[in-house]
């Protein structure tokens, strides 16, 4: 599947926002919510290099989480239809304003956000964009959340043959593969 950069970039953001919920975490779990305030906000834009984040305050961290909601929807909707409809819903409330542009070293692309868009407003239509790819390349269901029964964070699976089941190899697949050999082991000696 060949993905653009930005809407790669969108798409990590769009996991990175939806795994910051303390919903992510398993059933029981008791993570803290990732953006609890206008200072995780701030560091969340910094660190995805959201262009054009200005000051921000209580109102913008109750739209972002709202938003972070509606996403969190897709990656749990059951099939394409459903998933449309969520990212029809976000990406005509954000306002989409689709236009060129070509900035900090990157070379030209399309923002689906206007100049002066909030940051939710950024965050819905950028990232509500880049669902969109995935769904009209009829791939809704690289749509996932780990299969780590203590992990429940939202990924996309790229893999070429679409059988990612963990959000990382490294830790939570490494981690089920080395207990599920530590039970081999024990059965055969025991």
């Amino acid at each position: 599947m060949l993905i653009p950069h930005d809407t790669r970039i969108a798409l990590d953001v769009v996991v990175d926002l939806v795994n910051t919920a303390p919903e992510s975490e398993p059933e029981g779990g008791s993570a803290a919510d990732g953006l609890a305030d206008i200072g995780a906000l701030h560091a969340f834009a910094a660190r995805h290099r959201v262009s054009g984040v200005g000051a921000l305050d209580e109102k913008d961290l109750r739209a972002v989480h709202r938003v972070r909601a509606r996403f969190a929807e897709v990656f749990a909707a059951g099939d394409a239809r459903t998933a449309a409809g969520l990212v029809n819903a976000l990406v005509a409330a954000a306002g989409t304003t689709p236009q060129l542009t070509a900035h900090d070293g990157y070379d030209w692309h399309v923002h689906y956000f206007s100049p002066d868009a909030s940051l939710a407003d950024h965050l819905a239509a950028d990232c509500g964009m880049a669902l969109a790819f995935i769904i009209v390349a009829g791939e809704t269901e690289r749509l996932r959340r780990c299969e780590a029964p203590d992990c429940r964070h939202a990924f996309v699976d790229l893999s070429r043959n679409r059988s990612r089941r963990y959000c990382s190899s490294r830790t939570c697949g490494n981690r089920l593969h080395v207990a599920a050999y530590r039970a081999r082991r024990r059965e055969a000696a025991g």
